[in-house]
């Protein structure tokens, strides 16, 4: 039997197949579901700052409503003892979901400025979870401050974060760094166990009868997996084995698992093939990448990692710049009656 172990993070997987966060992970029902089905770990949907924010906000306004016109409104209302915010409801659903599962649970905080994040990666290692997943999710869109800027305050909150907890962090890259491989490293020494490449930023459309900004959510595909590919190919070597890599973004089938183990990730992050397909698909991918193994005679998942990394590549540069130029040079033209260069 083909050994599917893994370790990610410093935590034993039965399987390199991870929940990545969606709705299917957020409530105990479905997270259940997710990981009978086969799932190595689950990732719990992000806990947003603009949530909270936005919460506080309205309450504040609601309480203190008609406060500069009538003084008696200031003790209109009764006192309130406790109110169960955005955040308390997440804690709640980590303690409920990581009471029912016999697999490591991660917990997501989407993270924009230091401050408070801490103090609530501190509540969600208090109520459970096995580890912390840290989401760097920004528009760079202020034309004050630099490239080095943006990651100096990145790296920050990385920091503040690590300094808080004990248990396993992981941060979530965008593919926008301008230098990438140099941030990665930025973030380990400032404390992340591990990497998970890409983020996918979400685009926003446009309504034509309107004009108003019209939000937009397209799932994965399978040849979106190229990107996270190539950089941790080329990570692997850089970083060392003791830095956790996560691939996510078009995980769809066993073989996307293959690629993604053998150019040295641990893990494979999916959540757009399971939306698509319910959490059974979770079962599907393991038994597809079980066959594979089996049938090209890896005993195990830790025989197959690292294969084809930028170090054991038998050509390197193709993850670089000359796989820019051997790509153009591939596409034929059916006009001048050639096949057309196969889909990859």
């Amino acid at each position: 039997m083909v050994d599917l172990s893994t370790r990610y993070l410093g935590l034993d997987l039965r399987s390199p197949v991870v929940a990545s966060a969606s709705p299917l992970n957020g409530q105990p029902d479905s997270a259940k579901r997710v990981e009978d089905a086969g799932a190595g770990a689950l990732v719990l949907p992000s806990l947003f700052e603009e949530e909270i924010l936005h919460q506080e906000l309205e309450l504040t306004r609601a309480l203190e409503a008609g406060s500069d016109v009538f003084a008696e409104a200031g003790d209109y209302f009764p006192a309130i003892d406790s109110f169960e915010g955005v955040g308390d409801r997440y804690l709640n659903r980590l303690e409920a979901i990581k009471a029912r599962s016999g697999i490591p649970v991660i917990a997501s905080l989407n993270a924009t400025a230091p401050g408070s994040w801490s103090r609530y990666a501190r509540w969600m290692v208090d109520a459970g979870a096995d580890a912390i997943e840290l989401n760097l999710y920004r528009v760079a869109a202020d034309p004050t401050r630099s490239g080095a800027d943006v990651e100096d305050s990145d790296v920050e909150i990385v920091a503040a974060v690590r300094a808080e907890i004990e248990v396993p962090l992981a941060v979530k890259l965008s593919p926008y760094y301008s230098a990438t491989a140099h941030f990665a490293s930025r973030v380990v020494a400032a404390g992340a166990d591990g990497l998970v490449l890409f983020n996918r930023f979400y685009q926003p459309d446009l309504d034509l009868e309107t004009f108003d900004v019209a939000p937009q959510l397209a799932l994965s595909r399978p040849w979106e997996l190229r990107l996270p590919l190539r950089w941790i190919a080329i990570l692997r070597p850089q970083l060392g084995p003791g830095t956790g890599l996560a691939a996510t973004t078009g995980i769809a089938s066993g073989t996307d698992v293959v690629k993604a183990l053998a150019v040295g990730a641990d893990v494979a992050m999916m959540t757009s093939a399971a939306l698509r397909h319910g959490p059974d698909h979770f079962a599907v991918v393991e038994a597809q990448l079980r066959d594979w193994l089996t049938e090209h005679e890896y005993d195990s998942v830790s025989q197959l990692r690292g294969s084809a990394s930028h170090a054991t590549s038998a050509s390197p540069s193709a993850f670089e710049r000359a796989n820019y130029v051997a790509t153009l040079h591939s596409w034929s033209s059916p006009a001048q009656g050639a096949p057309t260069a196969p889909a990859r």
